[in-house]
């Protein structure tokens, strides 16, 4: 389970830095909904990372109340399973 966390986690933080690199650059982006999924898919950790160190999507509602609610619940069913 570690692993799968660290893995989803670094995979998070990567592709939020892949979409700002590609942003700057003016090339096709990651779509939102990827974003998301990664967020939601236990790498809420990752992607809210991302958005602070890469200062990307941090003036979107969707993601600066979405991402850290989710890694709340995700802390919540961890602790959950794992008491």
């Amino acid at each position: 389970m570690l692993v799968f966390l660290l893995l989803m986690n670094a995979s998070g933080f990567a592709i939020m830095l892949l979409d700002k690199n590609l942003a700057r650059c003016h090339r096709r982006r990651v779509p939102e909904a990827l974003l998301l999924a990664f967020a939601a898919c236990f790498g809420s950790l990752g992607v809210l990372a991302g958005m602070y160190v890469c200062r990307h999507k941090t003036r979107k509602p969707l993601f600066t109340i979405t991402v850290p609610l989710l890694l709340l619940a995700q802390c919540a069913i961890l602790y959950f399973l794992f008491r």
